[in-house]
């Protein structure tokens, strides 16, 4: 009998496919090869009796994959070790994809219960693999014998991640320990949803309901229709309401002269989580900072902030707070003028009260038309959302040759989602991009890029990525299209800046190029320096009744009002992830009263009493809705910094399109994750990034 030697994915191929067939219902579409365009998720078919089983199903299969690759007899080969692990899981990742691509925009009661579910699960399943000696001695002999082996960069980043995963997932613990680390690792994990969950109730709730045509005053024509058609979606008839989503908060804000009613609606914003109530998020975020201290010293860290800072630019606290240290002076500086601007006003009108957090908007508007002669609903009228995003298109074209068709044939799973086809210069297939930009109960607040494939070219497969922009923008009204803000302009320049980052950057394994959380916001906030650049207004910024391109006047009225407001927005975004990094740099495992230490700590800082927090404690999704961005919310100034850089090397060309720069920071794109992102990024500028230019862009300087 002639005996054929199987490579090791073949076997576990085999093997795997034997198992599931088992007990798999075959109905499930997730067991299925999508018959759709690009093999995009038929969101139609896909129904919530499927979740669970294909979780299960998906665990069980990468489970007996993961056995296989650890009970391996041969040598441990770059292959048949990182990238036998690459090829594994699956399904677990296509299910995962979308589950919770879609539990963050069209979640409802019966998927937070699967999430209650599935979340300790996957946490049980990570830590499984994350403690398996065998499989990590495997990964060790690798990682330790990679100067011999002939690695790409990208494997070479890869390995060291994988080995870095293994040390920081509990690896080297002592078996005692291994049982704590995964205790923990199973209450963050609950934590974490919980508190997302949360806030995303918070966040929908009615912060305040007018029932008096008077208490309009003042409130644009848009701002009322739009308050109308939320009371009518809120079940109330005759009245006018107004969420905590930000694009139904700020507009009364900014516009309505009505000081108690600013400050009931400001209070109900910030008090998210902390109303003593069923949704109140103290004990659970100061528990999650007490448990992420007891989980660094476990690994040999002395704070949360260490163990998380490891694999980002940053690299340790004291750099970030460095950072966050020469930019707070000035800042504050700059606010304390804004300040006082509004102050003057306040005086003048003879209101005999001091400025306050709940009143900035308000007459910071006043300021801007006083000092510049310009308002936000001047602008409106040329930011019809259709405009934008075409805007958006047309920089990616110009800048990189991509062209967007939008295509009606792909499933989506929300009426207000649009699906466009990505293609390069030359029509070549580059990926599938999903836009989905309105409020909705059943969405995050927030805006974020994600998707439900990531690109990858394993044994010559070339798979193309499906990625996603979400936002919460205003929406159309009964006789209005949606009109956006400049801020909501920038927020959708931002987001798609993620999403060209997603679709250009070309890796072999699908999880080979992780950006640190400090570099991933360099594309993303490049291209917010584009949606205002004078030159490429006049290519999107057009009247939506006429049809005319925003006057010069208009255009120079922008850019003299560039630094306006900066001081604030520096500011109130500094103190936030200051507010992080106290957290996470905690060394012991006490906790907290966390109205008392946000309190206490903003004292220390000298935070003007004129200005919030961008998030307090009890709302901070970024830090405490998982990990995510915990110790890292820093990352998007230290971003800034690079971007401000990157753009300048546009500026010094002349033009914001210069094909030679283009090209090059296309390849910074491409090739993000694939080796140190400060060397990346010294090949793009030539030097490492100054911060002269973030400050001459804000004016702080």
């Amino acid at each position: 009998m002639k005996l054929i030697k199987l490579s090791i994915w073949a076997a576990i191929v085999i093997i795997s496919t034997i198992y599931s067939q088992e007990k798999k219902d075959m109905n499930n579409p997730f067991y299925k090869t999508w018959d759709t365009p690009f093999q995009t998720p038929p969101f139609g078919e896909i129904k919530l009796e499927h979740y669970l089983p294909a979780f299960q199903e998906g665990i069980k299969q990468n489970d007996i994959e993961v056995d296989a690759i650890a009970n391996d007899k041969s040598k441990p080969t770059y292959e048949n070790t990182i990238g036998a692990l690459e090829k594994g899981g699956e399904l677990l990742t296509k299910i995962n994809y979308v589950f919770y691509g879609l539990n963050s925009t069209i979640t409802n009661d019966e998927m937070q219960k699967i999430n209650d579910i599935v979340t300790p699960m996957l946490t049980k399943h990570n830590d499984d693999i994350r403690m398996n000696e065998k499989l990590f001695e495997r990964v060790k002999e690798v990682y330790n014998e990679k100067e011999k082996l002939n690695l790409s960069s990208e494997q070479k980043m890869l390995l060291e991640n994988y080995y870095l995963d293994f040390v920081q997932g509990g690896s080297n613990l002592s078996k005692e320990n291994k049982e704590k680390f995964r205790k923990i690792n199973e209450e963050l994990s609950v934590l974490g949803v919980k508190f997302g969950q949360n806030i995303l109730k918070e966040t929908n709730a009615v912060g305040l309901i007018i029932d008096n045509k008077a208490d309009l005053a003042g409130l644009p024509e848009t701002v009322i229709q739009g308050a109308v058609e939320t009371a009518k979606e809120k079940g109330i008839t005759g009245k006018w309401a107004f969420t905590l989503q930000r694009a139904s908060w700020t507009p009364f804000l900014q516009y309505s002269p009505k000081r108690e009613l600013r400050k009931k609606l400001f209070t109900a914003y910030i008090t998210r989580g902390n109303n003593n109530d069923s949704l109140d998020t103290k004990k659970i975020l100061t528990r999650m900072a007490s448990l992420r201290v007891e989980r660094a010293n476990l690994l040999g860290y002395k704070t949360h902030a260490d163990f998380k800072l490891e694999r980002n630019m940053a690299k340790n606290p004291a750099s970030v707070f460095k950072l966050l240290d020469e930019l707070w002076t000035p800042s504050i500086k700059r606010a304390k003028m804004e300040a006082a601007d509004m102050q003057k006003i306040i005086d003048k009108e003879g209101g005999k009260f001091k400025l306050q957090p709940w009143d900035w908007w308000y007459y910071a508007e006043k300021v801007k038309k006083e000092k510049y002669d310009l308002d936000e609903e001047m602008l409106r009228p040329y930011f019809k959302l259709e405009n934008v995003i075409e805007g958006a298109h047309l920089v990616a074209n110009k800048l990189y040759g991509l062209q967007f068709t939008e295509r009606k044939d792909i499933p989506v799973y929300h009426p207000d989602v649009k699906v466009f086809e990505v293609e390069d210069a030359d029509g070549r297939h580059v990926g599938i991009l999903y836009i989905d930009y309105f409020p909705r109960d059943s969405k995050e607040s927030g805006a974020w890029c994600g998707g439900f494939r990531d690109q990858s070219n394993m044994d010559g497969k070339f798979i193309t990525p499906l990625v996603t922009n979400c936002g919460n923008f205003s929406k159309p009204t009964t006789d209005k299209p949606a009109l956006l803000s400049i801020d909501e302009v920038t927020t959708l320049f931002h987001e798609f800046g993620h999403a060209l980052h997603s679709l250009l950057n070309v890796s072999v394994y699908p999880g080979g190029k992780r950006v640190p959380i400090d570099f991933v916001e360099l594309p993303s906030q490049v291209m917010e320096n584009w949606a205002m650049d004078p030159e490429v207004l006049k290519l999107y910024a057009k009247h939506y009744q006429t049809g005319a391109v925003i006057p010069q006047e208009l255009i120079k009225k922008i850019e003299v009002s560039q630094h306006f407001n900066q001081g604030f927005v520096t500011v109130e975004y500094l103190a936030a992830s200051y507010l992080d990094m106290y957290w996470h740099t905690l060394t012991d495992s006490n906790e907290r009263d966390a109205v008392k230490f946000e309190k206490e700590n903003f004292a220390k800082l000298g935070l003007l009493p004129e200005i919030e927090s961008r998030y307090q404690s009890t709302n901070f999704l970024h830090v405490f809705s998982g990990d995510g961005y915990s110790s890292g919310y820093y990352g998007y100034i230290w971003a800034a910094v690079l971007d401000a850089d990157a753009f300048e090397a546009f500026k010094e060309k002349n033009n914001v399109f210069d094909p030679e720069t283009a090209l090059a920071f296309k390849n910074l794109l491409i090739n993000a994750g694939s080796e140190d992102s400060m060397a990346l990024y010294k090949k793009f500028r030539g030097r490492e990034p100054k911060i002269d230019a973030l400050l001459k862009k804000r004016g702080l300087n």
